[in-house]
C-alpha cells in the first residue's frame, strides 16, 4: 500500500530526517512519536508533497509519489490530506465554507474565485459536520469556535477531500485534555470506520498507546522503534526520546536536568505503564 524507502531530507548541512524506511500493508492507525526536532513534522510533509524530499523514494498503490508533478501531485495531495497542529481555517470565513475547501484541488479557478459550490457538496460538508458532532456550527465563522472545535472542522475539511491516508501533525499539542480525547476519538473512528490509514505525530507516550495499532519513534531524524504500543517499554522510550546513558533500570536518582520536559513526561509515562 504505502511503503518509504531510505527518505531524506537535508537543509543545507543538517539533516532533518534520515534514510527513514518503513512500509503500511494495511489501513492502521500509526502514531510517530519523538522528541522536538526529531523530524516527525518534515517526514509528514514529505509524504504530502508540502516538501520534498532530498532523496528517497515514497510509493503509494505502485505510484512514485515522489516524482509526481503539476496535477498529479495535486491529485496525491487529495489522496493523502493532512491535518495541522495550528488548524490553517479561514478565521473570518464560515465554518461550513471552510470545510468545503477541502475540494479546492477538483474544482475549476472560477468557482473558486466566486465561492461556488454544487448542492451535493454543501450537503456533503454538513453530514460530514453532523459526524463529528458540530454541524450546529456550520453558519459560524470559524474564528468563533474553540480550538478542540477548529480542529474538527479542520478534520471535517480533510474527510471532504475522501482521502485514502489522513495525515495529522501534533493534531492535539494546542487543545486541553478533554478536547483532546474528543479528537483523538475522532480520528480513530475515521480509521476504524472508513478504513482510512490514520498517521499522526503525536506528544506523548500515553496517547501513543491508547489509541495507536502501530507506534514509530523517532530520534536525530532516523526511526529507533517500529513496533506496538505493548513494546513500548522504559528502555524504549529512552531510546527514542535520547535519555541520558546514565538513566539505567536500577537507579531513580539520576538527574533528568539534561532532558526537556517533553522527554521526562514521556519517561515518566513510560515507566508508569509498565
Amino acid at each position: 500500500m504505502l511503503t518509504i524507502t531510505d527518505l531524506t531530507k537535508t537543509f543545507g548541512r543538517n539533516t532533518a530526517v534520515d534514510a527513514v524506511s518503513f512500509t503500511v500493508e494495511k489501513p492502521a492507525m500509526i502514531g510517530i512519536i519523538g522528541r522536538s526536532g526529531a523530524g516527525k513534522s518534515t517526514l509528514l510533509r514529505m509524504l504530502n508533497r508540502l516538501t520534498d524530499a532530498s532523496d528517497g523514494l515514497i510509493e503509494f498503490e505502485g505510484r512514485d509519489v515522489t516524482a509526481l508533478t503539476g496535477a498529479r501531485k495535486r491529485t496525491w495531495q487529495s489522496d493523502c490530506a493532512m491535518i495541522f497542529q495550528q488548524f490553517n481555517l479561514v478565521p473570518r470565513m464560515d465554518v461550513v465554507s471552510n470545510v468545503l475547501h477541502g475540494t479546492l484541488n477538483r474544482r475549476s479557478t472560477l468557482a473558486t474565485m466566486f465561492n461556488l459550490y454544487p448542492n451535493a457538496d454543501i450537503h456533503r460538508a454538513i453530514d460530514i459536520l453532523d459526524r463529528l458532532g458540530i454541524a450546529e456550527h456550520a453558519a459560524k465563522r470559524a474564528e468563533s469556535l474553540s480550538g478542540g472545535q477548529m480542529q474538527r472542522v479542520a478534520i471535517a475539511r480533510a474527510l471532504m477531500q475522501d482521502p485514502k491516508i489522513v495525515l495529522a501533525d501534533e493534531p492535539i499539542a494546542s487543545l486541553d485534555p478533554m478536547n483532546a480525547q474528543l479528537v483523538m476519538d475522532d480520528l480513530r473512528r475515521i480509521h476504524q470506520e472508513d478504513g482510512r490509514t490514520v498517521i499522526a505525530n503525536l506528544h506523548t507516550l500515553d496517547t501513543a498507546r491508547r489509541y495507536c495499532d502501530r507506534v514509530i519513534g523517532m530520534l536525530h531524524g532516523r526511526v529507533v522503534f517500529d513496533g506496538t504500543p505493548a513494546q513500548l517499554t522504559t528502555g524504549v522510550a529512552r531510546d527514542i526520546y535520547g535519555a541520558d546513558a546514565s538513566f539505567s533500570e536500577d537507579s531513580t536518582s539520576t538527574s533528568l536536568d539534561s532532558i526537556d520536559r517533553d522527554t521526562q513526561a514521556a519517561l515518566h509515562a513510560a515507566e508508569a505503564a509498565v
